[in-house]
């Protein structure tokens, strides 16, 4: 049986074929711009899941509140966030 690499249960052809219609549909010199807005994007989010994260953490406590709940609400955020990085970190090595 050969293995073939996936990603996103997509693969390396399909990518391609996607990658195709997205410079005939925008064009060569659009697909910076796309990736640079996408990057862009994916900052904000970031940020403002650690801004919400902190405020979590220091309203609880400021409220006395146990924080130790808050933290393996943190590990959870910080996989979800290695996951998110893993993932743009593929998309820029392939622009």
């Amino acid at each position: 049986m050969i293995y073939q690499p996936t990603f996103l249960f997509i693969s390396g052809a399909e990518i391609a074929f996607i990658l195709f219609i997205v410079i005939m549909v925008f064009g060569a010199d659009k697909l910076p711009e796309i990736a640079r807005g996408l990057g862009k994007g994916m900052r904000t989010l970031k940020d403002a899941t650690n801004d919400i994260k902190h405020e979590i953490t220091k309203s609880a406590e400021n409220h006395g509140i146990d924080t130790s709940i808050t933290k393996d609400v943190k590990k959870e955020l910080d996989k979800v966030k290695d996951d998110l990085e893993d993932f743009t970190g593929s998309v820029k090595r392939k622009f």
